[in-house]
């Protein structure tokens, strides 16, 4: 044996060698618990005074629970609340529309009537939302702005627009202090302007020579004197002596049965001095003619409708329908029913001549359509039976006989006609959008689809534009009602009666709008305003003289002199 010794061999004293064992049994499953490895044993390093030893970071693991915990609970509630969440969202289309309120009254576009001003989007805000704060608001908001661009006219001389402004400003902020203010200062404008001394001369003259009604009368000229100086005693005692003329002038007129003229003479009275002490005699001595004259003006009613069933439209003689509806409103001039009656004797003449055109007689219809015209010449049937009368005598200028007039070929529109009709017809239709159905002259939808059937009188679209303007007008009247423009609702139903002469629908429309200026005028009254509510119910007297509410509003204004 060799005497070197191997350096890995364990001395005889007991000392061994490190060795790293054998590796291939790492990662044997079945390698027994021991590594083949001396063990180390380690002893604790012992703590010295004053060092903190820190503690285990085991509470980490409890927060963490918490917050899961709390999580946890939102969820289910929020999963038990569900509905009551989903209520407090907030609605996009209205907050859609109060947006671009804001944005419009920001850019200073107040008002109008395209639906895009600030005072048309507040409104539409608020009646999607009656009580919501933010459109309230915001439409005190437009009616102050209206108010500063008011004094800001005033100030540059812009007395007209400064009294439209003002006007504005008061319907949104239901008066004030401020708006007060603006209305006598543009009151005493206007009477600097044209002299208080020449208005009370004019006055003076107008009612020596008997003119008491009219923005010239003696009436109007007094009024103007007062709504700058109210305590001008010429101008009162003038406008009381214009009173009493007018009192005198309708007792005559019922003494000699002349129910019209007493009928006129009572409400001039009645816008001039709202509470004049005549009045309420006046207005007892009205209603018992009206209630003696009601009988036969049932009557002459109920005979109109009959000859029009009857066939009996016009003509000679006193039975027909045209002659029945003409002593009703004789009786009573104004009356809805009887001016609706002619209206329908109105569509019964175009009718009867577009039959008579489809029979090839065109003379006959030219007849029956110019009768209609005298009652109802604005009538969207009797404008597209014209055109077509029109279009007619272009079709057969007299070569051929009249039975023969209805199988004569259109003639064929040139380029240049056809483009003029494409761009009359896309203006027609941008009028009514606007609203714009029968004013301006020229540039109102009926006017561009009267033109462009003059041009074409066959044409397909513009006959159904035409025809389809008295629908247009109603759904702009009940748009118009719903955000309280009521002028712009009467301008409404002023056209449907033109456009529409008879129309079922206007009576129960008329009816509607007399109840919102009812309602305009109590809310007037309760705030003191009684020139206000006087104007708001004659508006309402024009519309519906016999509704309930106008004669128990009219004894609270006379009661309250």
């Amino acid at each position: 044996m060799s005497g070197h010794r191997d350096p890995y061999e364990a001395d005889s004293r007991g000392r061994t060698e490190p060795t790293l064992g054998d590796i291939g049994q790492l990662d044997t499953p079945s390698a027994p618990p021991g590594d083949g490895l001396p063990q180390i044993m380690v002893e604790p390093r012992p703590r010295r005074a004053g060092v903190v030893v820190a503690k285990p970071r085991g509470g980490r693991r409890g927060w963490l629970l918490l917050l899961i915990l709390v999580l946890f609970g939102a969820v289910v509630t929020a999963w038990v609340n569900q509905n009551r969440l989903r209520s407090l969202l907030p609605r996009t289309e209205f907050n859609d529309v109060l947006g671009r309120a804001r944005q419009a009254l920001q850019s200073g576009h107040l008002d109008g009537h395209d639906g895009t001003s600030a005072r048309e989007l507040f409104q539409e805000a608020v009646a999607l939302e009656p009580d919501n704060d933010r459109a309230r608001d915001g439409l005190h908001q437009v009616g102050l702005a209206e108010l500063a661009q008011g004094d800001a006219a005033l100030q540059a001389g812009h007395v007209e627009q400064a009294a439209r402004l003002a006007a504005v400003a008061r319907e949104l902020l239901g008066g004030g202090s401020d708006i007060d203010r603006l209305d006598h200062a543009i009151s005493s404008a206007r009477v600097t302007q044209a002299q208080t001394v020449v208005l009370i001369e004019q006055a003076q003259q107008a009612l020596a020579a008997g003119k008491l009604d009219g923005a010239q009368g003696a009436g109007a000229l007094y009024q103007r004197v007062l709504q700058a100086d109210p305590g001008n005693a010429v101008a009162a005692h003038g406008l009381d002596q214009v009173g009493d003329a007018l009192a005198a002038q309708a007792r005559k007129a019922f003494d000699a049965n002349d129910a019209a003229t007493a009928d006129a003479s009572i409400e001039q009275l009645a816008a001039l001095q709202p509470n004049n002490g005549a009045l309420p005699a006046l207005r007892a001595l009205q209603a018992q003619h009206r209630k003696q004259d009601s009988s036969a003006l049932d009557a002459a009613l109920k005979q109109g409708m009959d000859a029009l069933r009857a066939g009996r439209i016009s003509g000679p003689g006193d039975d027909t329908a045209l002659a029945y509806f003409k002593a009703a409103l004789a009786l009573d001039p104004g009356n809805a029913q009887a001016t609706a009656g002619l209206g329908m004797v109105a569509q019964a003449l175009t009718v009867q001549a577009n039959a008579a055109m489809d029979a090839g007689d065109r003379a006959q219809a030219g007849r029956l359509l110019d009768q209609a015209a005298t009652l109802a010449p604005k009538s969207a049937d009797l404008a597209a039976a014209r055109a077509r009368l029109g279009s007619a005598a272009q079709q057969a200028p007299g070569t051929l006989p009249s039975n023969d007039l209805t199988q004569a070929a259109a003639p064929e529109l040139s380029p240049q006609q056809k483009a003029a009709v494409t761009k009359l017809l896309q203006r027609a239709q941008a009028a009514t959008r606007h609203g714009d159905i029968m004013l301006p002259p020229g540039d109102s939808a009926y006017d561009l689809y009267r033109s462009a059937l003059a041009i074409d009188g066959n044409n397909a679209q513009a006959l159904k534009g035409l025809q389809g303007l008295p629908v247009e007008v109603q759904q702009q009247f009940k748009r118009a009602l719903a955000k309280g423009n009521l002028a712009q609702a009467g301008e409404m139903l002023d056209d449907l009666a033109e456009l529409s002469p008879g129309d079922a629908a206007q009576p129960a429309l008329a009816d509607q709008l007399a109840s919102a200026w009812l309602d305009q005028a109590e809310q007037q009254l309760a705030r003191g305003d009684r020139i206000g509510a006087a104007q708001s119910l004659e508006q309402a007297r024009k519309l519906a003289p016999n509704h309930p509410r106008v004669h128990e509003l009219s004894a609270r204004l006379q009661g309250g002199a």
